[in-house]
């Protein structure tokens, strides 16, 4: 193992740039997809002219009701999201100076204990005292078969950041792993892994030890071994972003591949385990900056409406009981064009009361633009209210069965009914935001 494994390691970031990508869809009501599809158009062909949504009435930081400004009108409502130049990606996390341990003094061995000579893998495989039959999965595991082909018994340590190679396939041993070893006798040992790259075919194939190191990443699994708690899928974002400093798109599980793009969907992970990664690199003194997945706008408001991940998405960035509120209303005034529309069906989950009366003058109101009002009569059914239910009947028959948004009111009804249902037979799971009718309507 090189010496700069042994040593610590300072946090910096490198470079693999990448150009920004589209925003993808979500959908946070279980509709068709047509629904969605007018909101994605509108987006694209919108102006960059900056907003001007309508007021908001405040108290503190009690929310009120945002109501629609005729203003919203198609012209210029929503911007085309600014294009992300490639950045500086992040630089490989070196290692630091590390106090080497004082030797402590050696036990007595037991009369009839084996004595078992310590080597490392790599080592032993090259002087032939172990045979070693290596299969993984190209991503996060891999199976050891060793054999002691020497008459003394080993303890064999595979070392944390050694790198095996599979074809065109790399990965990195993020987890070190021990195993003793009688002569003659062969023990099967099983390795976490991490894809060094994205390109790497996942499926089960042979492997061989490399003597190359993983230099953009040996310091980060130096500091993440003595911290702990970082899951696999977790790792495995933290291992792209060092490496190939991939978009959001290419690493969210609620984003999707688009026809002739590279294909990332093997490596993609669930908002929690995304704002866990990135949560990790900010630990260990990584210029967040640099990392392009860092700063999309779409995972901030996207993992503080999932419910899995919003408790970790308020601590990332630093949004509390009393400060909530403007983040939402910051978001839907002032937030990036193509995820403005996104913080109605935050209010509607976790502000419901607000919702109810705000959002179907939103869905009236006809000079708002046309993707506003339907996240509005989509969000109304995310309130999981049932006086959402004949708000979203009416609004059927107001805005026409046949067009776009009376269609998208009689789903949203359709979906709030069964899910009410639901509610009522079993115990709801996840607890939405009560607050006192809001003043100033």
């Amino acid at each position: 193992m090189n010496s700069s494994k042994v040593l610590g390691f300072a946090c910096l970031t490198a470079v693999i740039g990448w150009s920004g990508f589209s925003i993808a869809d979500k959908v946070y009501t279980k509709l068709p997809v047509g629904s969605r599809a007018l909101q994605q158009a509108a987006l694209t062909v919108a102006s960059a002219t900056k907003v001007k949504v309508g007021p908001i009435l405040m108290r503190s930081s009690v929310p009120e009701l945002i109501v629609p400004d005729p203003g919203l009108a198609d012209t210029g409502m929503l911007a085309d999201p600014t294009p992300v130049t490639p950045a500086a990606g992040p630089a490989p996390i070196a290692p630091a100076a590390a106090a080497v341990a004082a030797a402590e003094p050696a036990s007595p061995k037991k009369k009839g204990e084996v004595e078992f000579e310590e080597t490392d893998l790599l080592a032993a495989v090259q002087q032939g005292i172990i045979q070693a039959t290596l299969r993984g999965n190209g991503r996060d595991r891999m199976t050891a078969q060793l054999r002691n082909n020497s008459p003394t018994p080993l303890r064999i340590s595979v070392t944390l950041g050694q790198l095996l190679e599979g074809g065109r396939n790399r990965v990195v041993v993020t987890r070190a792993a021990t195993a003793e070893l009688l002569p003659a006798r062969t023990v099967e040992l099983k390795l976490v892994t991490a894809a060094l790259h994205s390109a790497n075919m996942v499926g089960d194939a042979p492997y061989k030890l490399s003597y190359h190191n993983a230099e953009r990443v040996d310091g980060f699994l130096k500091w993440a071994s003595e911290h702990g708690g970082l899951s696999a899928p977790a790792m495995q974002v933290v291992v792209l972003a060092l490496t190939e400093n991939l978009p959001l798109q290419a690493l969210a599980k609620f984003t999707a591949s688009k026809p002739g793009e590279h294909n990332t969907d093997a490596f993609r992970a669930e908002t929690a385990d995304l704002l866990a990664a990135l949560t990790a690199l900010r630990d260990c003194g990584a210029k967040m900056d640099t990392f392009t997945v860092a700063n999309d706008p779409q995972l901030r408001i996207e993992s503080m409406i999932e419910p899995l991940s919003r408790e970790a998405a308020k601590r990332y960035y630093g949004i509390t009981e009393g400060n909530e509120w403007d983040f939402w209303k910051h978001e839907l005034l002032e937030g990036s064009p193509s995820t403005r529309h996104y913080a109605l069906y935050g209010i509607a989950r976790f502000y419901p009361d607000v919702a109810l009366e705000m959002l179907p003058k939103w869905a009236r109101e006809t000079g708002t633009h046309p993707v506003y009002r339907l996240a509005a009569v989509q969000a109304l059914g995310d309130t999981q209210r049932p006086e959402a239910l004949p708000i979203l009947r009416t609004l059927a028959g107001e805005l026409g069965a046949t067009t776009e948004l009376g269609k998208a009111a009689t789903q949203s009804a359709t979906y709030l009914d069964k899910r009410l249902t639901e509610l009522g037979t079993r115990p709801q799971v996840i607890a939405f935001r009560d607050k006192s009718r809001v003043t100033g309507l």
